[in-house]
């Protein structure tokens, strides 16, 4: 039986991409450098830490990684405190407040920073559904590396093959994998290009999913 569920938060519980590419991409202007959206879409799921570092290498820039995400994390704020029609994604509320009010036990698990984190939670009410909150920046490495994960699955009040994780990204779902966690694909509108194949299970749409419906996915899934 499922007792924990992991949430991704971009693209599963809210959409912010749209914020964090106008942030990044104005960022990329300043810098006077030219990101494909093939090399853009490849960051899905990393920290911005680790994208800026990855960018560093790419690109030989100058600047301090430290420096190129706090000038990032300026733009988005302001962008973020001016974009009235952000969203939960259609169906997560109802789904969150199922398995919560069902008793199960709801961690977030994102590679956005703390700081965009608790701007969504506090945004949107949802501190008292979820346990833990884990941001990808307490990590080192990013997704598709399994340790946000682990980690989040030990602080469920199960073990991990009662676990189940709600990704929308390529590299979410094989870090789901990876740390040894049943996931669901979500095959989220907003997160463009990404493969779910590796996932136990995808849904096009929240409403697909309830307590009833999560509660026995790992002997469903573990029997197929």
């Amino acid at each position: 039986m499922i007792k924990t569920v992991i949430f991704d938060m971009d693209g599963v519980i809210v959409d912010t991409e749209p914020v964090h590419r106008y942030a990044y991409y104005k960022q990329f202007s300043e810098l006077n450098i030219e990101v494909s959206e093939d090399l853009y879409t490849s960051f899905t799921g990393n920290s911005t830490r680790n994208i800026f570092q990855k960018l560093k290498d790419i690109f030989q820039l100058e600047q301090e990684v430290e420096d190129l995400i706090q000038r990032k994390r300026s733009i988005f704020n302001d962008a973020f405190d001016t974009k009235k029609d952000l969203e939960l994604l259609a169906g997560v509320r109802n789904l969150i407040e199922d398995l919560h009010h069902n008793g199960v036990q709801l961690i977030l698990a994102s590679s956005a920073s703390k700081v965009t984190i608790e701007r969504i939670f506090n945004r949107f009410e949802l501190h008292d559904y979820f346990t833990h909150k884990v941001s990808g920046e307490d990590f080192p490495k990013s997704k598709p590396h399994p340790a946000i994960f682990e980690h989040a699955a030990s602080l469920s009040v199960a073990p991990k093959e009662n676990c189940i994780v709600i990704e929308d990204s390529t590299n979410g779902i094989i870090a789901a994998k990876a740390a040894g966690i049943l996931c669901i694909g979500y095959n989220s509108e907003h997160s463009k290009n990404q493969d779910l194949s590796e996932a136990d299970s995808v849904v096009n749409h929240f409403d697909e999913l309830n307590y009833a419906t999560v509660r026995d996915m790992d002997s469903k899934l573990c029997n197929n």
